[in-house]
């Protein structure tokens, strides 16, 4: 599959509200947030950086960065959490995830920025990539993290997942969630975007 255009990316932009008021936006990360990015992952702090990529990492390795912004290569996602700080556009969270349409299964991973843990940024962020494994189709949603990951753990439970055996490494768990795919509401722009490409056409 080749990534999609920038157009498209940019439709996909959803503006959710925290506890505490403030806003944030999730979209689709482009070529241009490479730098950004990369900066982003230095910032974490050694442990949470660890949590993310299940080791030792200070940074990621050139060929998994240009996979990240390249998105919806090999059915591939990434999207990151922007609020205004201080006047300009910071990055506060992200997360990569892709769909497997043979057997409907969505699986994720994600981060927060340490100085933004405990401000619902995590929860948040849950919530839209549930709303995304909706929107394309997925019966069932995934991810893996380490058992001593206590942050991510209580995340998943607070957000419905249940946590089972990790089948393939005994120092992960498994956090997984079954998906309704028909929603009360349409509660993101991915959803309404599928919505209409779904919606009977008017006749002419």
């Amino acid at each position: 599959m080749t990534a999609l255009r920038l157009d498209d990316l940019r439709q996909h932009i959803d503006v959710l509200r925290l506890p505490s008021g403030r806003t944030l936006a999730v979209r689709f990360v482009e070529p241009g947030d490479a730098k950004a990015l990369q900066g982003y992952f230095r910032s974490l702090s050694v442990r949470s950086r660890y949590n993310r990529f299940l080791g030792a990492v200070s940074e990621l390795p050139q060929a998994e960065l240009d996979r990240f912004v390249h998105v919806g290569e090999f059915d591939r996602f990434s999207v990151i959490a922007v609020m205004t700080v201080d006047g300009f556009e910071t990055i506060v969270g992200e997360a990569r995830y892709g769909f497997e349409a043979a057997t409907g299964r969505f699986e994720f991973g994600a981060s927060v920025d340490d100085r933004w843990q405990g401000h619902g940024v995590g929860s948040a962020l849950l919530r839209n990539l549930q709303c995304r494994a909706a929107a394309l189709g997925a019966s069932r949603m995934f991810g893996d993290t380490l058992r001593s990951n206590d942050v991510m753990i209580g995340l998943a439970r607070k957000s419905g997942f249940n946590l089972v055996r990790q089948p393939d490494d005994w120092k992960l768990v498994r956090f997984e969630k079954q998906i309704d795919a028909l929603p009360q509401e349409i509660p993101c722009a991915s959803w309404r975007l599928a919505a209409q490409k779904s919606a009977p056409q008017p006749m002419a």
